[in-house]
């Protein structure tokens, strides 16, 4: 017995010392050489700005009339079918784990460090942008407590009521623009849409502005006029050189890619053959007679048949496809699709803000007595010789998206303002010319069309829909936080009212 208490008290020392020497060595021994212990700003800031433009919902391409399928799970955002309304949760789903956590580890690194305002404030603006998207699809979201679980363990954050959220972001760009500094360091290179340019980014941040308080006419005309006012005075984006845009590349990493275009080639238009489109997809009718209608020169750069197996830009050819089929049509290979030269360039860049947008933006401040630089017609038409001119940037320095200065200008003269009709008939015409110019940006259209009500456009009332025959004006919450976040999902549903499709956010009043 004697002999064994020794062996077990032996093992039992030997095990003691090598729980020390673990003990002693453990941090060393389970550190990764290759992790870092802290974030690098420019790096997230990056991954930021992709994610943040990744996150668009394609379904919207639909609900705008741009696009249409005859299958009715890819066609849901021109269909509304009931069975597919969870797909709108994806985009609340993408932004919190990716953009939204890594613009706060960003702003976390580097606030605080005066050398780094630029980069706090570069950080806050995008931010704004990243939120301004979500809020404006759902409503009341996690905003204030949002992406706090590392630092704080807060796994469940409260909603904030969409008019909160509004106040914050216009002060956070008021604040950020004023805080930019060209004497300072900035994210260089590792910056997307303007490579650090200071300049830029406060009319980046004013641009912004000028979007979302004009968001605010609906319900708020007095805040509306005030911000309004304000980023006209800061100074917004009126020219080609200062669009915000994000470059992509044809190879490599999907994330490098131009997100719209890869989604579209990926799910839709790989075949190249106008026959095999996995997903059913093609032009709305609606799309492509308003284009032929209005002799609109886009239509050939936009759009093309597959005719003996090749792309044809041919406008008489053109021909788009009803939102209302639920089965494959005789003549679905003779319809049109995107171009391929054009909107589905993987290294074509996304334009995020451009002078077209400011242009229609600022004709209607015209009219609402707010600015006085130029008359509504003049920023009128300069908004759509903005939006054709950008056309160019697209087809990435070839000729297929150059549209000539004399067909502008025809266009220009066939499509004046109707300055002696009312303003509202004035905005129809701004705005409808907003959906043709603003496209592919299908989600800053939905959210004109919802502010404005134009274009006038005619809802599907496609058997099984969910709406009863109207267009949605929300997208619905993840049910993962009807489960998880359950205290704070049921506050924000009391607030703001039933987690449906139907159902309005705050600006967007009756």
């Amino acid at each position: 017995m004697k002999k064994y208490s020794f062996k077990y008290k032996f093992f039992a020392l030997m095990g003691f010392l090598s729980l020390a020497s673990c003990k002693k060595n453990f941090t060393e021994l389970n550190t990764n050489p290759n992790a870092v212990s802290k974030p690098t700003p420019q790096y997230l800031f990056t991954k930021a700005e992709y994610d943040g433009i990744a996150n668009m919902p394609v379904l919207l391409e639909g609900t705008m009339q741009y696009t249409t399928s005859f299958n009715d799970v890819a066609g849901f955002g021109s269909k509304y079918v009931q069975s597919e309304v969870t797909t709108t949760a994806s985009a609340f789903s993408n932004a919190y784990p990716n953009q939204i956590n890594e613009l706060i580890e960003v702003i976390n690194a580097v606030q605080g460090t005066p050398a780094q305002v630029n980069l706090l404030a570069e950080a806050r603006i995008w931010k704004v942008y990243c939120f301004s998207r979500l809020t404006d699809l759902y409503g009341d979201i996690p905003y204030s407590q949002a992406a706090q679980g590392y630092e704080s363990s807060n796994f469940t954050p409260a909603y904030d009521a969409q008019k909160d959220i509004y106040a914050n972001m216009l002060s956070e760009l008021d604040a950020a623009a004023q805080s930019l500094d060209a004497s300072k360091t900035t994210y260089g290179s590792s910056d997307l849409l303007y490579s650090g340019n200071t300049v830029q980014w406060k009319k980046f941040a004013y641009s912004l502005m000028l979007r979302l308080g004009m968001r605010l006419t609906k319900i708020d005309i007095a805040s509306a006029q005030t911000w309004v006012t304000k980023a006209i005075n800061g100074g917004v984006i009126t020219q080609d050189a200062d669009i915000a845009k994000a470059p992509y590349i044809a190879t490599g990493l999907d994330i490098n890619k131009n997100p719209l275009a890869l989604n579209l080639w990926n799910n839709d238009y790989i075949a190249q053959n106008g026959n095999t489109n996995q997903e059913g997809g093609k032009y709305q009718n609606v799309w492509i007679n308003y284009l032929k209608q209005t002799n609109d020169p886009r239509l050939p750069i936009l759009s093309i048949v597959y005719n003996n197996g090749k792309p044809d830009t041919t406008t008489a050819l053109q021909q788009g496809m009803p939102a209302t089929l639920s089965a494959k049509p005789a003549n679905f290979g003779s319809l049109s699709e995107p171009n391929p030269k054009t909107l589905l360039l993987l290294n074509s860049p996304f334009l995020v803000f451009t002078p077209a947008e400011s242009y229609y933006l600022l004709s209607e401040a015209t009219l609402r007595g707010w600015y006085s630089g130029a008359s509504a017609a003049t920023l009128y038409q300069n908004g759509i010789s903005a939006a054709m001119r950008q056309w160019t940037l697209i087809s990435v320095g070839a000729s297929d998206g150059v549209i000539s200065t004399a067909a502008i200008n025809a266009y220009l003269a066939n499509n004046q303002l109707n300055t002696a009709g009312t303003t509202d008939q004035q905005l129809q015409q701004i705005y409808t010319q907003f959906w043709v110019s603003i496209f592919p940006d299908a989600e800053e259209v939905y959210c004109s069309y919802r502010r404005t009500g134009y274009p006038a456009l005619v809802p599907n009332d496609y058997p099984g829909n969910a709406t009863n025959g109207q267009i949605f004006r929300r997208f619905q919450y993840p049910v993962s936080e009807q489960n998880l976040n359950t205290v704070s999902y049921n506050a924000a549903v009391a607030r703001q009212g039933p987690d449906l499709i139907t159902t309005r956010i705050w600006w967007d009043k009756q």
